[in-house]
Order: C-alpha cells, then sequence, then structure tokens
C-alpha cells in the first residue's frame, strides 16, 4: 500500500526499488499467466511448500 494513493482494481502499474539488480520484465503472456496465479492462489488452489520441495528433490535424483 502506498499512502495517499487510489489505485483502480486491474490497474498496471510498474514498482520501481532503489537497487536496479535483478528487475525483469514480463511479457503480456508472462504477466497473464501470473495473474492467474495469484488468482488461483486467492481461491486458496495452492500447493503446500512441503510437496513442492518433495517433487524438487524427486528430479534432483
Amino acid at each position: 500500500m502506498v499512502e495517499g494513493v487510489t489505485l483502480e482494481e486491474g490497474a498496471s502499474v510498474t514498482v520501481l526499488t532503489k537497487d536496479d539488480e535483478g528487475g525483469f520484465t514480463l511479457s503480456p503472456e508472462e504477466e497473464a499467466e501470473l495473474l492467474l496465479s495469484i488468482a488461483e492462489a486467492d481461491r486458496g488452489e495452492t500447493v503446500p511448500a512441503e510437496e513442492v520441495l518433495a517433487r524438487l528433490a524427486r528430479r534432483g535424483r
């Protein structure tokens, strides 16, 4: 939240930080996928971290 700023739902914003390292830009397709994933998480459609870590561990074998 930024004090004194009101945004409409669905507004596109750019976030600036003091440290420019590690920044990235999403393509329209990547942004759509990210928004879909956020909506899934908001609905509680998530995978527990333990399960994700176990899957990753199996991949590394």
